[in-house]
């Protein structure tokens, strides 16, 4: 890519400012842990190694596939792996992190190949940089970094909230918490970070009865998922431009991008063109599950929230790769339904309904006459619903997109030297960040 630099920046060639190298071509994904050191692959920060080949600060780009181009910024200690390079500043007049900002935009590396593009060590290497005095550098890096720190504390605040609601789920509906304590005459114990109203402890029962999942609360129901869900609408994948067949532009859910927000991640959903009927055939409300249903991770699925649409943009439809299930039950029953849906997936439960082996297909039939569930009545799932509420999980997400458009915004200002750092940082001021 060409870039035309700011004045007075110091021109030269990655190489010569900085030790550019292949990551470790003898490992590849085979050799990720459960745990361990974080590890690079081309496709970004995706698994651990129990060993970490270096310490200090990095920046790793893939070199081959899909995110050719595409960098990351590897901080304390790491590894990365086949089909990676990694690089860090050795010219003490450079800041290795303000290479990373520097070069972070894929269209910046030159790439060779077609249908399979790839970035050679040479390239890379022989790529030219510029830079402005250290202080200068280290202010961008400053700026840039500020509000990716910012990004971050949000995923792990929204990861939080999860890991909140999960074990709040598990005391309810798994446990049977509330009901064994009444059962005990004692208090039940609360979660990391929740206290028990007494009006919520109210709504349960002390008595458990016999059931075909063992022991439930009593007044409790049991069944197979079929009982509170019906298979919905199958999903359309549209045109990639409009059409005599597709007239209308819509966000089209991918399985990827159902799983992103039920993490709490703002996907990149794309634009796909669809006809008025295909748009008003599919529309979403809330407490419709959809499903991934093929490929690797078949199965995992999200609950559709009002709000989502607002987020990622209306009108939203679903690709014809999603299963859909629209509830008959109430709202708040559909959240505990699909939480339990969760879980039976992360316990290796949900996978008995997949069919094939090459390209497994999800068996939404098969869940729904066989996957059983356990569903309170709907006051103690309206109780649960109003704490598992998404809304400081949206904002969470909504500041990030917010704080990630600013980011790519001031950067290509800042290397471009059409901004000055000063007035950068004032505005960060502004902003309170």
């Amino acid at each position: 890519m060409a870039v035309e630099w700011p004045k007075g920046w110091r021109r030269r060639r990655l190489g010569e400012v900085a030790d550019v190298n292949w990551g470790d071509t003898n490992t590849t994904k085979a050799s990720y842990t459960a745990a361990g050191f974080p590890a690079f692959s081309a496709s970004g920060l995706d698994g651990y190694l129990p060993y970490a080949d270096f310490d200090r600060t990095g920046v790793v780009l893939s070199a081959i596939g899909a995110d050719c181009g595409k960098t990351w910024l590897a901080k304390g200690k790491w590894s990365c792996i086949k089909n990676t390079i990694r690089f860090w500043a050795t010219d003490p007049e450079v800041d290795t992190e303000f290479l990373y900002w520097l070069t972070r935009d894929p269209s910046f590396w030159p790439k060779r190949g077609s249908a399979q593009p790839f970035i050679s060590q040479g390239d890379a290497r022989a790529v030219e940089i510029a830079y402005p005095p250290l202080p200068e550098q280290r202010a961008i890096a400053h700026i840039l970094g500020t509000l990716d720190d910012k990004i971050e504390l949000n995923r792990r605040m929204c990861e939080t909230l999860e890991a909140m609601a999960r074990a709040l789920f598990k005391a309810w509906f798994v446990d049977f918490e509330p009901v064994r304590a009444k059962c005990r005459g004692a208090r039940p114990c609360a979660p990391t970070g929740w206290q028990w109203p007494q009006h919520i402890l109210d709504l349960f029962p002390d008595r458990l009865v016999p059931s075909e999942l063992g022991e439930i609360p009593e007044g409790w129901e049991v069944g197979p998922l079929g009982r509170f869900f019906e298979v919905g609408v199958g999903g359309v994948w549209g045109e990639d431009r409009a059409t005599s067949r597709g007239s209308i532009a819509v966000r089209c859910l991918r399985g990827i991008d159902c799983h992103d927000l039920a993490e709490g991640r703002i996907p990149e959903v794309p634009v796909r063109w669809v006809s008025p009927k295909q748009v008003g055939d599919r529309c979403l409300s809330d407490g419709t599950v959809l499903i991934e249903g093929s490929g690797s991770f078949c199965g995992r699925s999200m609950i559709w929230r009002r709000a989502y649409g607002e987020l990622i943009g209306e009108p939203v439809v679903y690709s014809n790769f999603c299963k859909r299930l629209d509830p008959v039950c109430s709202p708040s029953q559909a959240i505990v339904c699909w939480m339990q849906m969760r879980q039976a997936y992360r316990d290796g439960l949900i996978q008995s309904f997949r069919t094939g082996t090459a390209f497994p297909n999800f068996d939404v039939h098969g869940a729904l006459a066989s996957l059983i569930v356990v569903v309170p009545p709907e006051p103690i799932a309206d109780a649960f619903a109003a704490m598992f509420e998404l809304s400081q999980r949206l904002d969470l997400m909504v500041q990030s997109r917010t704080l990630a458009a600013l980011r790519d915004a001031l950067l290509p200002k800042l290397i471009s030297g059409e901004l000055r750092v000063k007035d950068a940082e004032r505005f960060l001021e502004r902003v309170a960040l």
